[in-house]
């Protein structure tokens, strides 16, 4: 049989008792906490919250020698435990979200994730985290759309929504983070586990890659030295002669490789996936760290991505360069040069083949428009 948990104040030898809006079996309740039960941890968490704002109200009618009103204590109490209610969701992911170790790239993820929530208003507490509260979080995700550029608002374009993919990132987190309840006794069940299928990751975005001659004029750019210019010149250089994701190359170690015949070589893993890569310096990369004394030069991912847009209209590429396109455009060119798919994949650190085949589709896409251009000719 159930019965209800209440705190009791004495005040002036009198006991006042403040309810706290839980119930519990004897068996539940064991040296001041509840135990043996799904969602232990959330009740707990509760009392805590109900403990220390009524210890907070006496503590400061005490400080300030003023007579401690026993209704003002379970206003108190209550708005603590409305607020556990209302909140608790969210505040509990964030605590989780601060403990993860994911590389910088992944956290971003998950910190959007927690403002998109706060934003989305109707998931807030643990009974919204159903079937039915998942697919309304999705309908709202997809009413959401891309940050415009100035440019766009003042040719009234209508804003874009944002990407299937960037909704299923969302999905993917959310998930994940509700795995975590499922450990620590705050949900019995994950909706998403009901829902495998529902949401699709989507088309990729198109795969941007240099040219061989738009490779040529960007590296025929020489910004002052030691400016963040200049080590963005290089690190794309980099990337782009290795393969390396932005995590993978700030990372780089030159201990870890072997000089074998003149060549510096290495098989390391890469730090978003833990997939191993094989990993050889080609000569524009060895004389970029030579230029370093064999270090990589540190430059912030905000900060590259903002010199590289630069550096991309200066050497007249006619779209946005990113820190990403370096590593589609090292793929690709191995792949022009005739090095085989399994070993282009092994090269990039792909978890499988299918990832590295995105990228030979690409080219045989950018092939028939050539031939395209060809047979226009002869309808002329």
């Amino acid at each position: 049989m159930e019965g209800p948990l209440e705190v009791r104040v004495v005040i002036d030898r009198h006991p006042y008792y403040i309810s706290t809006g839980i119930r519990v079996r004897r068996s539940e309740w064991k040296q001041g906490i509840i135990v043996d039960r799904v969602n232990a941890p959330e009740l707990n968490e509760r009392l805590g919250m109900i403990y220390r704002r009524v210890e907070a109200a006496i503590n400061e009618a005490v400080a300030q020698n003023a007579p401690i009103d026993v209704a003002a204590l379970k206003r108190r109490a209550l708005a603590a435990e409305v607020e556990s209610k209302e909140n608790g969701l969210i505040d509990w992911l964030r605590d989780q979200v601060s403990m993860l170790t994911h590389e910088h790239g992944t956290m971003q993820h998950y910190y959007t994730l927690l403002t998109r929530l706060e934003a989305y208003g109707q998931m807030r507490c643990w009974a919204d985290v159903t079937i039915e509260g998942v697919m309304k979080w999705d309908a709202w995700l997809h009413t959401l759309t891309k940050k415009q550029s100035a440019a766009d608002r003042l040719a009234g374009l209508p804003p874009e929504p944002i990407s299937e993919a960037a909704i299923y990132n969302y999905h993917k987190c959310m998930k994940a983070l509700l795995n975590r309840a499922l450990l620590f006794g705050k949900l019995m069940v994950n909706p998403y586990d009901r829902l495998k299928g529902q949401f699709k990751r989507g088309e990729h975005e198109r795969i941007e890659y240099l040219t061989d001659a738009e490779m040529e004029a960007f590296e025929a750019l020489h910004p002052l030295a030691g400016s963040k210019l200049a080590m963005a010149r290089d690190l794309f250089v980099m990337q782009a002669y290795t393969g390396m994701a932005y995590s993978d190359i700030q990372a780089f170690d030159i201990a870890n490789y072997k000089l074998v015949d003149g060549v510096w070589r290495n098989v390391g893993e890469r730090i978003k996936t833990g997939v191993a890569y094989i990993s050889q310096l080609l000569p524009p990369v060895v004389v970029i760290l030579e230029k370093y004394n064999m270090q990589v030069p540190k430059l912030d991912n905000a900060d590259y991505n903002r010199c590289l847009k630069l550096l991309g209209e200066v050497a007249g590429i006619d779209r946005p360069l990113h820190s990403h396109m370096a590593r589609h455009t090292f793929a690709t060119w191995m792949l022009r040069q005739g090095v085989p798919i399994e070993h282009v994949s092994k090269m990039v650190g792909h978890t499988n083949i299918r990832q590295t085949q995105r990228y030979a589709k690409l080219l045989a896409d950018d092939i028939h428009k050539d031939f395209d251009k060809v047979a226009e000719k002869f309808k002329k």
